[in-house]
């Protein structure tokens, strides 16, 4: 029975690890597409479409080609396991989006999701 167990962990520690695996989208079949969560069929067929007239160069390659990706969207596909060429999307500095960019001022002011909060705060003895 303990070996039973075991066995299912270690499926179940297996399974998880393929579902974080890099899909990396000129080389992905249309069911490794499928997989990354925030890619449907649609978008999949979009991709391979795409793609077969030339492969994409960069993930800004990937956002010019496909309409309805945007930074946004790369950003959390790539979150989500895909990559061009290998690489997840970063953002690039002056992008549109100032908490993402590198150059991003101190003086910028913060919103709710963007206070500076403490980590933790000590014990009082």
């Amino acid at each position: 029975m303990v070996s039973l167990r075991r066995f299912i962990a270690t499926l179940a520690l297996m399974a998880h690890g393929f579902a974080l695996a890099a899909v990396d989208v000129n080389t992905a079949s249309e069911n490794d597409l499928d997989s990354i969560k925030g890619i449907g069929p649609s978008t999949a067929m979009r991709v391979l479409t795409a793609r077969r007239q030339a492969p994409f160069k960069d993930w800004n390659d990937f956002i010019q080609r496909l309409s309805g990706i945007g930074e946004k969207r790369a950003a959390k596909l790539s979150a989500a396991g895909l990559t061009v060429n290998g690489k997840p999307y970063t953002t690039s500095p002056g992008s549109g989006n100032p908490a993402l960019s590198a150059n991003a001022s101190a003086s910028t002011p913060t919103t709710g999701s963007q206070r500076n909060l403490p980590i933790a705060i000590a014990p009082r003895y």
